[in-house]
């Protein structure tokens, strides 16, 4: 084995270490209950959001530090691409009252996303630059939380002018 070879073996070993604490909060966020006498799992996202608009701002900012932790280990791209986009499904859908929540106990993006990490890990597919990552994903996170306010402040307003306010 030549030290190219070797070197390559120790840092994917390394991240798969790494990867042993985004698990760990992935299956705290996403599964780590089972509603009695179902196969149904959720975690502490789906808990938070069921506190209206606050608790998906909360959900969003703990996806979104994820997904920067997960760039962090050098994933191409398209990956973080796909990551974005389902913290973006899950977030966008999750705001909608009920219809939000009961979607983000189905959905999982947090798990999505970590199953995305692995398989880029196991395809041993060619690790990216970190920091174009870390900024891209950076300001694909901030343009989508202030989409998730404008929605939230559409909703409300909604809400208000229905109930005659």
């Amino acid at each position: 084995m030549g030290d190219k070879e070797i070197s390559n073996i120790s840092n994917t070993s390394t991240a798969i270490k790494e990867l042993g604490y985004i698990d760990t909060i992935t299956d705290l966020l996403d599964a780590r209950f089972r509603l009695p006498f179902t196969n149904i799992r959720f975690g502490v996202d789906f808990l938070i959001g069921l506190v209206p608009y606050a608790g998906d701002v909360m959900s969003f900012a703990i996806s979104g530090g994820l997904v920067l932790a997960m760039a962090r280990h050098g994933v191409s791209t398209w990956i973080l691409i796909r990551m974005l986009g389902n913290v973006f499904l899950d977030t966008t859908i999750g705001a909608i009252p009920i219809i939000g929540d009961l979607f983000d106990l189905g959905y999982r993006a947090n798990i999505r996303n970590l199953d995305l990490l692995k398989e880029h890990y196991k395809e041993e597919e060619e690790r990216g630059s970190v920091w174009q990552a870390v900024i891209m994903v950076l300001l694909v996170l901030v343009v989508m939380f202030v989409l998730l306010i404008y929605l939230i402040f559409k909703l409300i307003a909604w809400g208000l002018a229905f109930m005659g306010f």
